[in-house]
């Protein structure tokens, strides 16, 4: 197998590196826009985005209306404005769904179309998307480091997952600092996708040796970091090493895949609105254990990477501790099942075989190490809606 890596022209990371913002557009372009939402434009980081680029003599425009999961409603308007603007650079500043929007965005102002006509790559991006300097606010999505956006159809209901190189940014800016911002909930969500990013990119069919690298990093750093994130956000030091081993996972994903929890996921947070980082969490247990005998070898590497006390439990045993950990870590951050989030049950099962054929048709499940049938799917839906996170240990006592 030739492997491809594919990453950021340039990458800066660590507490203040967002000062380097205003420098680095303005060797790309001379007229920026910035999208952005109003909680970034609250916390301040908008202005103090725009104080950068006044400082080296970039012209700015904003687009802050993104409240949601990224849609093609938010990327058409933004493109709107930066064309009647005629920008030619793209900051975005905030979440992934901020910076997912821009990578359709920068894509679409120079290949045109829309953007559903680049899924499931029935339009190449042939032409060289304007520059985007991705600057993540949170430590999740890993967005900044991936050729990948996820964007709604609003006339379907259905997350398109999008995977081209056009769609890489030019430069990721990684300040911890921005993430401190984050309340718990958010650091919760976006923490277990950087997590289900990791440990998909490793177990999946599409692994190699450069993303295997990345993603146990990424683990080994999440899992240590999370939760004093989560109960500590002022920990500047396991806010820096969380927004790492995010960056880390989304690197590795991108160069691997996801599998069957992304899969899985997305027509969740279509249907429902469920952030993606919670549907990821929900559903990542049950998945793990539908799929774990198929790479019990690999999670036993994760486990032995992150337990001192397994060195006398064969594979299976260490397997089985992996899992543990997630469920115990999805109770530690209060993680709700379907129903706990509140999802009538009779909506949900009216659109399971929908979900199921949309899960099916992102191509996710097929890198699954045991690849699903559209029924193991349904039923795997049905499992989520009222799973126990009830590590295995515990509930044989």
């Amino acid at each position: 197998m030739v492997a491809t890596v594919r990453m950021p022209r340039h990458v800066f990371y660590g507490k203040d590196s967002f000062k380097r913002v205003g420098e680095e557009t303005a060797l790309l372009g001379k007229k920026a826009l910035i999208i952005s939402d109003k909680i970034m434009e609250q916390l301040g980081y908008v202005t103090e985005c725009k104080t950068y680029l006044e400082g080296a003599n970039v012209d700015h425009v904003t687009y802050l209306d993104i409240d949601s999961e990224p849609t093609d409603q938010y990327v058409n308007a933004s493109l709107h404005l930066l064309q009647n603007e005629a920008c030619d650079v793209v900051i975005a500043l905030g979440g992934g769904s901020c910076i997912d929007t821009a990578k359709a965005v920068v894509v679409l102002a120079t290949n045109g179309g829309d953007i559903s006509d680049y899924m499931n790559g029935k339009t190449i991006a042939k032409k060289k998307a304007l520059p985007l300097l991705a600057v993540p606010t949170t430590a999740g999505t890993g967005s900044e480091a991936t050729d990948v956006t996820v964007i709604t159809n609003t006339t379907n209901d259905v997350k398109m997952m999008i995977k081209q190189p056009a769609f890489m940014p030019e430069v990721a800016i990684v300040d911890p600092v921005l993430t401190v911002s984050s309340p718990r909930g958010i650091t919760a969500a976006t923490g277990i996708d950087a997590l289900t990013h990791a440990i998909e990119a490793y177990i999946s069919r599409k692994a190699q040796p450069f993303t295997d690298t990345l993603a146990l990093s990424a683990i080994q750093l999440i899992v240590e970091n999370i939760r004093e994130s989560y109960y500590n956000g002022e920990n500047l030091e396991a806010r820096g090493k969380m927004a790492y081993g995010a960056m880390l996972a989304g690197a590795a994903f991108s160069n691997s895949s996801v599998c069957l929890v992304h899969g899985m996921s997305r027509p969740i947070g279509a249907l429902f609105h469920v952030p993606h980082g919670i549907s990821n969490a929900m559903l990542l247990p049950a998945v793990l254990e539908f799929s774990q005998a198929t790479c019990t070898n690999r999670l036993a590497h994760i486990g032995r990477l992150l337990f001192s006390d397994v060195a006398d439990l064969n594979d299976e045993a260490v397997a089985v501790r992996v899992v543990d950990e997630i469920k115990q870590l999805c109770l530690d951050l209060k993680i709700p099942n379907l129903k706990g989030w509140g999802i009538d049950q009779q909506a949900f099962d009216l659109v399971l075989e929908k979900m199921a054929q949309d899960a099916l048709t992102s191509g996710s499940p097929a890198n699954n190490p045991r690849v699903p049938t559209e029924a193991e799917i349904v039923g795997l839906y049905k499992t989520c809606y009222d799973y126990q996170f009830l590590p295995q240990r515990t509930a044989s006592r």
